[in-house]
């Protein structure tokens, strides 16, 4: 949980991904084409990704663990919630007070 927190800290976007994950593809995607540049932490290619993997699982109380987004520094959820704050027109907001969009 530690290690899942530390990175979420160091940047304004944080996602957590399986490389073959086509939800964490189309959030990543998402993000990219709202201008901004997610750290994308991919945990199939972690050497502590199953370790990091069930933390998030637990944090989000659901299996699949990804998506899991940080916007700074703070658990927002999956695609749904992702999603859901988009189209409410209230995602944009939230990544300019993270620092993650300066327009």
């Amino acid at each position: 949980m530690d290690r899942v927190n530390r990175l979420a800290a160091q940047r304004a976007v944080v996602i957590f991904s399986m490389s073959s994950c086509c939800m964490c593809h189309t959030v990543t995607r998402l993000f990219c084409e709202l201008g901004v540049n997610p750290t994308v932490v991919e945990l199939d290619e972690d050497p502590r990704g199953k370790e990091m993997e069930k933390a998030l699982a637990r944090l989000l109380g659901r299996s699949p663990a990804v998506p899991a987004v940080f916007i700074g520094g703070r658990l927002v959820g999956s695609t749904d919630k992702v999603t859901s704050l988009h189209l409410s027109g209230n995602l944009v907001p939230l990544l300019r007070n993270a620092g993650a969009l300066w327009v």
